[in-house]
C-alpha cells in the first residue's frame, strides 16, 4: 500500500515555480531580436532567389552553393 501524506494535495504543486532560471537581460533580448530579424530577412531573400531561378521545389547543388555564397557569407549587411 502506498503512503500518501494528507498535508500534500495536487493543488499545492500549482504554486511551485516551473523555472528557477533568471530572466534574460535587456541587452540579450535585444541581440536575440536582432538575430531573429536578420534570419527572417535571409529567409525572405532566399525564397525570393529560389522563385527567381524557377527551382520549383528542387534544390540542386549549384543553387545551394549560390545561396551559401550570396546570403550566408560573413559580409555585414547592417
Amino acid at each position: 500500500m502506498a503512503y500518501y501524506p494528507l498535508a500534500f494535495t495536487p493543488r499545492d504543486t500549482a504554486l511551485m515555480p516551473t523555472s528557477l532560471s533568471p530572466k534574460r537581460g535587456m541587452f540579450a533580448r535585444l541581440v536575440d531580436a536582432m538575430m531573429a530579424s536578420r534570419q527572417r530577412q535571409v529567409d525572405r531573400e532566399i525564397a525570393r532567389y529560389l522563385a527567381a531561378t524557377g527551382a520549383s521545389g528542387r534544390l540542386t547543388d549549384s543553387i545551394e552553393r549560390e545561396i551559401g555564397h550570396r546570403f550566408l557569407s560573413n559580409r555585414s549587411r547592417w
